[in-house]
């Protein structure tokens, strides 16, 4: 679900102080010796897994994404390395409506013909209606001076005068681009363009061509997205005509979570995460095979270490997480108010290889975004600081921006936190002077791409986050202390398909 974002980040002058002038500890804040199991779960060994999981991908069509047959033998895999290490995975099936994008095509009929390529010069809205049609464009309520500050489209009254069957030119703004696209089918249009509203917002591309999503169910009318450089250029013009069409379809999917418990108390139990499917267009390797890998070679480490928890872990690999984050949100729509309270946390592993990396931190206490997590969040943003901090290794926060696999615990009120080395956000230049890289370059140039392959990722920063995986499991494992969900839940059945990236949203 992370599709396209954009990462914000605390300043990193804030961050440097991390990691100075502290030697490595030999015990965890309770006590627990994490060494031998940091020891144990080598990059080396993940990539072993990894290079499994790319096999798979090449043996079924490049891709391992949700309800494909390379999503089933990648949880096979998983599920037999479990099974050899002394565990007993089950899975826990769902299903859900998932929006599957054919082609689209966008052009200038007039003035001055133009073709805009896709995925350079626009793409469709996810959950954009299916369509084709030519027509005037008509601009709605824009703003393209001062800050640009822009309601466009969120209010009916904005499309007073609009005439039936032309296309909307819509710009970013205030609401959710599902507001803005009903309401324009509601005046009668036949499509939309929606362009980037031409402001800054810190940590946020307000100008290039960005990805968004409707949401279910599907749009009524085809939907696209562009940069704000081709939005303006289009309000400039006169008796313009487009053409857009959109080929795209909502079909029903079944997919599954793999879960798999050690023994401990049941009433503490900690959730470690990762979100094991791919994109449909490549392997996945980076996002998210190295966080999916990272977590079996921790449950098979504790395994073979012999260890006993005090607490259970619940190792947990997600399916739909890139469809809209939905085998975590579905997980976390069963559980009672009482399994809810039963669970201490829920530690995050989405991206933890990437090859122009930052080590990124959840903002857990909301010092550095104002948007905490639930009670105990901040102990496990802490555990986490902590541990960086014992390494001599510097940490960026981020925030809980409801883009990856913890929404649907924090939303059920479940503490949470986890860690992040980037996707296709620009590292700045005073991230490469603290952790090396390439200043104004993706953290990952092949997120959500084929070339997401073995080769994509950095054994360096893989060490390290695995290391740190390995430690922050364990010490919630054997901690004594209760920090557990504020029972939320509500076990109703129903999958709650509402963990939504918001900016995609808006």
């Amino acid at each position: 679900m992370k599709q396209r974002r954009n990462i914000r980040r605390a300043a990193i002058a804030a961050s440097i102080g991390l990691a100075a002038g502290f030697a490595p500890p030999a015990l965890a804040d309770n006590g627990t010796n994490t060494a031998p199991l940091r020891a144990a779960v080598s990059a080396t060994n993940i990539m072993n897994h990894l290079a499994s999981l790319q096999s798979i991908a090449n043996a079924n069509g490049g891709t391992r994404a949700a309800s494909t047959p390379g999503y089933e033998a990648s949880a096979a895999y998983i599920e037999s390395k479990l099974r050899a290490a002394g565990y007993s995975p089950v899975r826990q099936q769902f299903t859900y409506d998932r929006y599957d994008f054919t082609s689209a095509s966008l052009e200038r009929v007039s003035p001055n013909p133009t073709s805009y390529t896709y995925g350079d010069g626009f793409l469709d809205m996810s959950y954009s209606g299916a369509g084709e049609v030519t027509a005037a464009l008509t601009a709605v309520d824009i703003n393209l001076a001062g800050d640009r500050a822009s309601t466009s489209g969120c209010e009916a009254g904005d499309f007073a005068g609009f005439a039936p069957g032309n296309i909307a030119l819509i710009q970013r703004g205030t609401c959710t681009f599902r507001i803005k696209v009903d309401n324009a089918a509601a005046a009668g249009a036949s499509g939309v363009i929606v362009f980037n509203q031409g402001n800054v917002v810190p940590g946020d591309d307000r100008f290039g061509l960005f990805g968004g999503t409707l949401d279910l169910p599907q749009a009524a009318i085809p939907a696209v997205s562009t940069g704000f450089a081709t939005g303006a250029e289009l309000a400039g013009l006169s008796n313009v005509v487009m053409h857009l069409a959109v080929d795209a379809a909502v079909k029903p999917i079944s997919s599954f979570n793999i879960l798999a418990d050690t023994s401990g108390r049941a009433d503490r139990t900690v959730v470690a995460g990762a979100h094991l499917d791919s994109v449909a267009e490549g392997p996945g390797i980076n996002d998210n095979g190295s966080g999916s890998a990272a977590i079996l070679e921790t449950a098979v480490q504790m395994k073979a270490l012999g260890t006993v928890p005090v607490n259970r872990v619940r190792f947990a690999f997600w399916g739909g997480e890139e469809d809209g984050l939905i085998g975590s949100g579905y997980y976390a729509s069963q559980l009672t108010a009482r399994q809810v309270k039963e669970h201490a946390v829920n530690l995050n592993f989405d991206m933890v290889g990437s090859p122009n990396f930052v080590r990124y931190v959840y903002d857990g206490d909301g010092s550095a975004f104002g948007v905490k997590g639930p009670n105990g969040s901040a102990l496990v943003e802490k555990v986490f600081l902590d541990y960086f901090k014992s390494q001599n290794l510097p940490v960026v926060a981020t925030e809980f921006d409801g883009r990856s696999d913890y929404a649907g615990f924090i939303d059920s009120g479940i503490p949470a936190g986890g860690l992040f080395t980037g996707a296709e956000g620009l590292k700045t230049a005073g991230e490469a002077a603290v952790f090396g890289g390439t200043a104004g370059e993706p953290y990952d140039a092949c997120y959500h791409e084929a070339c997401d392959t073995i080769n994509n990722v950095n054994t360096t920063v893989l060490e390290q986050m695995a290391d740190a995986i390995a430690h922050s499991t364990l010490t919630f494992a054997m901690t004594t202390s209760a920090v557990n969900g504020t029972a939320k839940g509500n076990g109703a059945g129903n999958v709650d398909l509402e963990y939504k990236a918001n900016k995609l949203l808006k």
